[in-house]
């Protein structure tokens, strides 16, 4: 062990004989602490927060979106296959968007009615995994009335069940003496799913591409445009500028999650930096206290401080004993803090005992997702910040004078 290293925790062990100093210590290891395990669990909050969102949207929306600016893509079948030939491309399927009213004995609520191809949507869609009740291979059984999938919250709302009829209206209607007449068909629900965010359970249900066709009057064979997955979410846009190279049409509009969702999640990145930068400040709480000890330190310690100089330890030796010690106690916190912040964030994510109310939050419940590159960020950003508090002490007893030290010993 170096002789500085040596001396300063001699004296960090030897703080437990002077009271005051060592309670100044123990809340500036405190404080460290609390704020780094604070941001800890924060981060890891805003992280799951972000990711979750993410995964759910991107669960139920595809993460590219093949539409035509004339309201309908009617060669679908070989765009889809020229799509599907792009590098990076995992799954093709077509796909029809309208709204429409959803009527019952219960009441009646306006949904977003998309018609999808249950055969190909497995590869783009989550559908499947997010059913609770029923199975989308159950919208293709043939009967008197096609089958539809409804979200949880909006079963729930008007007391659907697998098995209940409910009509649908279609803003395609017929004009005729007595005015206006909307197109009704009734359908029957072949299932109902939960993605955890409740404008998705509220307001969504599924039907098959024909049955859409029937009921929005669709003239032929057209889809509203193609949902296509990928295998890298973040090279979106490179490969939206291949698909839109490949497929060569004018009239085709590309447009990638990223673009979709730009505000939201640029809003969800600036909150975690501004939650950082605030908790940040508790870590700075508890460098002042280090500051305060070591101040406290130099001037108790000024004898020791002479001797050591009048044995050969020069200036860098005498600043370096400080700030190791300054150090030590900013490792300490950093340290605790870690301690603290790990396994709560991991209980958070393993039990999921902070519920949240679905209708306000875009999920029920406090995620949680721990990343390495943060928990480093947050590692160096407190040993700086405790790094930096140790100069200003250091310079002071590295200045001492021996003999004016021990003029009047």
């Amino acid at each position: 062990m170096r002789f500085e290293s040596f001396v300063a925790l001699r004296y960090l062990f030897a703080l437990r004989k002077q009271s005051f100093i060592s309670v100044i210590s123990l809340f500036a290891v405190c404080g460290v602490a609390i704020g780094v395990g604070a941001l800890i669990v924060v981060i890891g909050v805003m992280n799951g927060f972000s990711y979750d969102l993410r995964e759910k949207i991107l669960g139920v929306n595809a993460h590219i979106l093949v539409t035509s600016v004339r309201g309908g893509i009617s060669d679908y079948r070989e765009m889809a296959e020229e799509a599907s030939q792009v590098e990076g491309v995992t799954g093709v399927t077509p796909f029809i968007y309208s709204e429409v009213m959803l009527s019952t004995r219960n009441g009646v609520k306006g949904v977003v009615l998309r018609g999808i191809d249950p055969a190909s949507s497995k590869s783009v869609l989550s559908l499947s995994k997010d059913m609770i009740s029923g199975d989308v291979a159950n919208l293709e059984v043939g009967g008197d009335a096609p089958g539809i999938i409804v979200g949880s919250e909006l079963a729930k709302r008007l007391g659907l069940t697998q098995g209940s009829q409910v009509n649908l209206l279609s803003p395609a209607g017929r004009s005729g003496s007595a005015g206006f007449t909307p197109k009704v068909r009734r359908f029957v629900v072949a299932g109902v799913f939960r993605t955890g965010m409740f404008e998705y359970d509220s307001t969504l249900g599924y039907v098959t591409i024909p049955a859409a066709r029937q009921l929005l009057g669709f003239k032929g064979d057209v889809v509203s445009g193609l949902e296509i997955s990928v295998d890298d979410v973040y090279n979106v846009k490179s490969i939206s500028t291949a698909l839109k190279d490949k497929i060569g049409s004018f009239t085709v509009y590309v447009r990638n999650w990223q673009d979709m969702n730009a505000n939201l999640f640029a809003a969800l990145e600036l909150e975690k930096t501004a939650m950082f930068i605030i908790l940040a400040m508790i870590v700075l709480v508890g460098s002042f206290s280090i500051v305060t000890t070591l101040v406290m330190l130099v001037i108790q310690k000024t004898k020791d401080i002479a001797v050591l100089m009048s044995i050969g330890a020069d200036n860098k030796s005498i600043r370096r004993i400080f700030m190791l010690q300054g150090t030590f106690i900013g490792l300490a916190g950093t340290f605790i803090g870690f301690l603290i912040g790990v396994p709560v964030s991991l209980l958070l994510k393993k039990y999921q005992f902070i519920k949240l109310p679905s209708n306000v939050y875009p999920v029920d419940y406090l995620p949680v997702r721990l990343e390495s590159i943060d928990l480093a960020a947050i590692g160096c950003a407190a040993f700086l910040l405790c790094f930096l508090a140790t100069i200003y002490p250091a310079r002071r007893a590295a200045a001492l004078s021996p003999s004016d030290a021990l003029r009047y010993e």
